[in-house]
């Protein structure tokens, strides 16, 4: 019975006239949000499950061809880690740019050796291996708006996790670009030298270059709303041009190209419009359209046919998080609570993880073989899941302990 409702469900809804479609899924995106705040759940995670319901393994609205929900996703993807780039607080990582620093190169580090290992362990070799490392490199601060709330932004551990963010995000990204260059044109010596000075010759022209030249375009413009909201998508296109033209993710550059126009556009009112228009529409899009990828029979089955695997790649976060929080607070004379709010803050993988993990999942070698097979794509989506929820409690349970007497001395330390 219950099959065959869903069976008439899946034929109605499938021949629905496309912009009924485009209607449900409007409607998905102003639903979705609210419920999942409702329910304690994070927004992604709730737009990801709604996908997989209307997805093509369970009510199939939308077809397995949906060049528009794909094209609009992408869109979506890119813009994601541009705001992560443009939203990065470059003030705050000046204040404690030393200790931020540090912090960043160990919550990257760590993560990505224990990653490896995890990744070594269990059958893979050693260029997808190093992608998991450098999935679990980064991190999500899906906590910072509980410590907002508590009026706890300003103290100085959590001004040292928030710049490491800076130096994670970019450290794992450049990592994950050189795993995929090498495993789609293959490893010399003389490739990895020529590859790492085009990553490096690449960093340079987008953060010094085109972020002088997107600051000498968007002033000009700054009284056209339009004409800079424009600007800002072309710069976001250009790096992402660029990337692509030396064999990097799209990702990697519009994440930089965040970061190079951060000082001049962030507060811009056109940014204010541009960031409402990705967060209200093309990133929701994004998370729902990755939901489609997942076969909630196939996805439970490889948890538990792959349940050692999960653990592994979780318990390897949360360790090299931890060590990597722990060794900060005690060379900072940081407290109990203020290493454990900082660990809580670095570990939700979201937006780096899921993105850099569909990029790696649809990057294929000389062989036509996955970067990241679908085993592994199972395994993040589950890490997804997890941490975003992990984070946030602890973060809540953690960051109510700290005070404004907390508040180091000099929150730049160093």
């Amino acid at each position: 019975m219950l099959f065959n409702t869903i069976s008439f469900l899946r034929d109605y809804l499938f021949s629905m006239p496309v912009l009924a479609k485009f209607a449900v899924g409007m409607v998905m995106l102003v639903i979705i949000p609210r419920l999942s705040r409702r329910l304690n759940v994070p927004v992604p995670v709730g737009l990801l499950l709604s996908g997989v319901i209307v997805g093509p393994y369970v009510l199939d609205i939308f077809g397995k061809v949906r060049p528009i929900a794909d094209f609009l996703a992408e869109l979506g993807k890119l813009l994601l880690m541009f705001f992560a780039g443009l939203e990065i607080n470059l003030e705050l990582f000046q204040r404690a740019r030393n200790r931020s620093i540090a912090l960043g190169i160990a919550t990257t580090a760590l993560p990505l050796v224990l990653g490896t290992i995890v990744g070594l362990a269990f059958g893979y070799a050693a260029i997808p291996a190093i992608v998991i490392g450098s999935l679990l490199a980064s991190h999500t601060l899906l906590g910072l708006s509980i410590v907002s709330r508590l009026g706890l932004g300003s103290l100085e551990p959590v001004t040292v996790a928030v710049g490491a963010t800076v130096i994670s995000d970019t450290l794992s990204l450049v990592v994950f670009a050189i795993c995929v260059s090498i495993y789609t044109t293959g490893f010399s010596p003389s490739g990895l030298a020529l590859l790492l000075a085009e990553i490096t010759g690449y960093i340079a022209l987008v953060l010094f270059g085109l972020s002088r030249l997107g600051a000498y375009m968007l002033k000009r413009v700054e009284n056209e709303e339009d004409a800079y909201f424009v600007v800002m998508l072309s710069i976001m296109a250009i790096a992402g041009v660029l990337a692509d033209a030396i064999q990097l993710p799209g990702i990697v550059g519009a994440f930089l190209a965040g970061l190079a126009i951060n000082a001049s556009a962030k507060d811009a009112p056109a940014s204010a419009k541009l960031g409402f228009l990705g967060k209200s529409l093309f990133i929701p899009i994004f998370f729902v359209v990755t939901g489609f990828l997942i076969d909630p029979i196939t996805f439970v089955y490889g948890i538990f046919d792959n349940f050692l695997l999960v653990a592994s790649v979780i318990g390897a976060l949360l360790l090299g998080k931890w060590i990597a929080a722990w060794g900060a607070g005690r060379a900072y004379g940081y407290n109990r609570d203020q290493q454990l709010t900082i660990w809580s803050l670095t570990l939700p993988q979201v937006a780096a993880t899921l993105a850099a993990a569909l990029v790696a999942h649809d990057t294929l070698g000389s062989a036509g073989q996955r970067l990241l097979d679908d085993r592994m794509l199972n395994v993040v989506l589950v890490l997804v899941f997890a941490t975003s929820v992990l984070g946030p409690v602890l973060t809540e349970r953690f960051a109510p302990r700290l005070t404004t007497g907390e508040k180091r001395h000099a929150a730049g330390g160093g």
